[in-house]
């Protein structure tokens, strides 16, 4: 029998999405205006949608902390919490022992069951790269979320590598001798794509469509599925609790965020702005750059755009890459 394709499944309108019933708790103690609480409703919709259930390996971090103080928790899913560093490698030694218990007989063979590891920036892209690149080496079958606030905001707002040029963290603090981090953000998803894995992309919860278009395409991939998620942080960007979509989706519409997927080999940008805006516009909505905006500063602006422009260029030029026929 031919597999099918998911872009054959389709998922139910909207009104019927939010009707499932709600599988992330409200009462948690995550910050007003956190993205990483949409993100979560969001990817639990689909999988409601599609008959998952949802396994988590959730890293020491924010959503971690907030959901689960003991003695209760947010979550109506089998969730286990694992250090900084190993949500994957955690993730992996279920969805190894669920396999063979599968193949023994011990678990029902028609149950829809999916692993998802889940970490912020800190747990993903420095502490927890190793154990990610490991998992997405071995080829297990799960989905990494790494909600992507830019820096170890559980911890007291210090630098990461996710952490963008000039941003003011308590590490590298803007001060006389300081216009705060001085390298640039390190992008993951295309070093996750360098795996070679099946499934790689990038989204905002502002986008919600496309944010739930690629989580079921995650969900129904056989091996590992990587999702970087735009995940604002009030307290630590100082930004105004409210204006989290707002600002979420500007770093789309200026290219700072570009949404795009790699399918088996494939990039593909699924968000292409017509008239993208001025860096500064995402930018001002933030105290965390708010020193960039003194006239002696405006050079580094004028240099934050130049690195918009120069991966929005790389990532054009790898989907023509490799979607050129031949």
């Amino acid at each position: 029998m031919a597999q099918v394709k998911p872009s054959e499944i389709k998922l139910p309108p909207l009104k019927k999405l939010t009707n499932y019933p709600e599988k992330l708790a409200p009462g948690h103690r995550l910050c007003a205006g956190c993205g990483a609480s949409i993100i979560i409703r969001q990817m639990y919709m689909v999988a409601n949608a599609l008959g998952y259930e949802l396994i988590w390996a959730n890293a020491t971090g924010c959503v971690e902390v907030c959901t689960t103080i003991y003695p209760y928790t947010s979550w109506k899913s089998p969730w286990i919490h694992n250090a900084f560093e190993n949500a994957a490698a955690t993730i992996s030694g279920v969805e190894a022992a669920y396999k063979a218990l599968k193949k023994k007989g011990r678990l029902p063979s028609d149950k829809k069951v999916k692993f998802i590891a889940l970490g912020g920036d800190g747990g993903t892209y420095d502490i927890g790269f190793q154990s990610l690149s490991g998992a997405l080496e071995r080829g297990h079958d799960f989905v990494y979320v790494c909600y992507d606030n830019e820096a170890y905001m559980n911890t007291g707002i210090q630098r990461s590598s996710a952490t963008p040029k000039y941003a003011n963290t308590t590490t590298q603090p803007v001060g006389s001798e300081s216009l705060g981090k001085p390298q640039h953000k390190k992008w993951l998803p295309e070093v996750a794509a360098a795996h070679g894995i099946p499934y790689v992309a990038q989204v905002s919860p502002s986008h919600w469509k496309d944010l739930m278009e690629k989580f079921k395409k995650a969900l129904l991939t056989e091996g590992p599925a990587f999702i970087n998620a735009f995940s604002v942080c009030p307290r630590g960007w100082r930004s105004k609790e409210e204006e989290g979509i707002k600002i979420s989706k500007l770093a789309v519409e200026t290219n700072y965020w570009p949404l795009f997927e790699v399918e088996n080999g494939k990039w593909r940008i699924t968000h292409k702005p017509k008239n993208p805006k001025p860096i500064e516009e995402y930018l001002k909505l933030q105290g965390r750059f708010k020193h960039l905006f003194k006239p002696e500063n405006q050079d580094k602006i004028r240099e934050l755009q130049e690195e918009v422009n120069r991966r929005w260029e790389w990532l054009n030029k790898m989907e023509e890459l490799t979607n050129r026929e031949g």
